[in-house]
């Protein structure tokens, strides 16, 4: 008996130890930069929620209470159909959602723009064994006309045969579709017998901006299969793939475990999820990002030299400037080139974005230009 009792009392938590030399906190949390919404840290509410669904055991890989729940809260947002299956992150959602919707030979029609095909190192190609045909576009949307030029020879054998349309809410260039555009892209691919993929990493940011729910533009509008982006939303990781119409997809949980995305202690994913969408967080962090947008591109317009090159739709501000003044810049303030070659910028605002970080930027900018002769 004493035996059991010393095992037992071996295997029970133990008090925190105090912080040490090496558990301290190494950045300094008022640092802001305009690089990406994933610079920023989690919400104090998701934090809560981890803590929340801490503690005791609960059934691993996404067989555990709020797994069970989260499916309850994305359907009031896309649908009694709508079943949610939470991955471990944007790349991973995009390559299984792919995976669900297109056979060996299968290829996908996309902007060149598109994320899937710029800044994903492959991975729905090389992992999903897609193909992936890219269209040029001016804005980063596509069209049915666009989507034709890439719409055809389903019979011949030596060519990728076009399954499924893809396209992103909001686009990689910061750019809006209507709920009426997605309609027509829709109706038009599936007149093709082709499926619709949306991947909405920034998703929550395009609601608050057209002012409407999410299913207004996803599963009305007729897409198939979502990649439902959080953690540029104030998640601290984790996102989803979500499946609007399961007569289009088979054997996603097979697919999620042979992709490295089946989560085994799947409630930390998932009650983040809840904290986000079961209320309106989600809407409150994208309407403010996107409000820190705004105002950053009014400050970026009184600026002589600096010109913005797409409209600022969403939480993204793409700009043109001298590479010498974004050099120097970038040591106040990090941010990324789009293309450096022709001076082309990208500020991204997030949830934590506030008006002092806005203004400040906008005067350290005015000052950098002033230094290169503008006024």
């Amino acid at each position: 008996m004493a035996d059991a009792r010393a095992v037992t009392a071996a295997n029970q938590p133990s008090r925190p130890a105090s912080p040490g030399t090496d558990a301290r906190r190494r950045h300094d949390p008022e640092t802001r930069g305009f690089a990406s919404d994933n610079y920023a840290g989690a919400h104090p509410e998701i934090l809560a929620a981890l803590a929340l669904a801490n503690g005791g055991h609960q059934s691993a890989y996404g067989a555990d209470v709020y797994t069970e729940h989260l499916q309850t809260v994305v359907r009031s947002h896309f649908g009694r159909r709508a079943e949610a299956f939470p991955v471990f992150n944007g790349t991973g959602a995009n390559v299984v959602a792919l995976q669900a919707v297109t056979d060996r030979w299968g290829a996908v029609i996309c902007a060149d723009t598109a994320h899937i095909h710029v800044d994903e190192c492959g991975a729905p190609e090389r992992v999903g064994g897609l193909k992936l045909l890219t269209v040029p576009t001016e804005d980063g949307k596509l069209t049915p006309d666009l989507i034709d030029r890439e719409a055809f020879g389903w019979d011949d054998e030596h060519r990728a045969m076009p399954q499924v349309v893809s396209i992103a809410q909001n686009t990689e260039l910061g750019t809006l579709y209507s709920p009426e555009e997605i309609r027509a892209l829709c109706d038009h691919a599936h007149r093709h017998g082709m499926l619709v993929h949306l991947d909405g990493a920034r998703i929550a940011n395009a609601a608050a901006a057209l002012d409407m729910p999410m299913r207004a533009f996803t599963n009305t509008a007729g897409v198939d299969i979502l990649s439902l982006g959080g953690t540029k939303n104030g998640m601290l990781f984790g996102e989803a793939v979500v499946v609007l119409n399961p007569d289009a997809v088979r054997h996603m949980k097979h697919l999620r475990k042979l992709s490295m995305q089946l989560a085994s202690k799947m409630r930390f994913i998932s009650v983040q999820w809840e904290a986000l969408l079961g209320g309106d967080l989600w809407l409150r962090n994208a309407r403010h990002a996107n409000a820190m947008a705004q105002r950053l591109a009014e400050g970026v317009r009184t600026v002589d030299g600096v010109e913005i090159l797409h409209p600022v739709q969403a939480n993204a501000v793409f700009a043109r400037l001298p590479n010498e003044v974004s050099e120097r810049l970038q040591k106040r303030y990090r941010f990324y080139f789009w293309d450096e070659a022709v001076g082309d910028v990208r500020w991204m605002c997030s949830f934590d974005t506030t008006e002092g970080d806005v203004d400040g930027f906008v005067a350290a900018l005015r000052e950098e230009m002033a230094a290169d002769g503008f006024r």
